[in-house]
């Protein structure tokens, strides 16, 4: 997977000896928030993200299976826990509960009220 420059990069390992998947810390802890909260509930599901080449012109998508026996590890660039979007939570969540699984997807741009004008 690709990351702009610049982003902070920590790291899910899932499976011994392990498959290690990057992704921006930010991401991260949002997917955990999520797998984390299917695997309490005892709900297997399967995992799945697009990965890019360096040049960018091929892509590739791969997936995992994910239940309660699934051995993960997050390991995060930094110690600082980012603050959580709540929107992406539940899109990733609304994802995580269909019939394809959770899909990785980018952070949606803030939702910005729209103010009515009284005439």
């Amino acid at each position: 997977m690709s990351h702009p420059e610049g982003e902070l990069v920590g790291t899910l390992l899932y499976g011994s000896p392990g498959i290690v998947v990057s992704f921006e810390d930010r991401a991260l802890m949002h997917l955990q928030i999520v797998i984390t909260t299917k695997l309490r509930r005892r709900e297997g599901f399967i995992f799945s993200w697009t990965e890019s080449t360096d040049d960018e012109t091929e892509s590739g998508r791969s997936a995992i299976w994910l239940d309660a026996s699934s051995i993960l590890y997050y390991r995060y660039s930094v110690s600082r826990v980012p603050n959580i979007n709540r929107d992406w939570i539940e899109r990733l969540m609304v994802s995580a509960n269909s019939a394809g699984g959770l899909f990785f997807s980018v952070e949606p741009p803030p939702v910005i009220p729209v103010l009515k004008s009284r005439s």
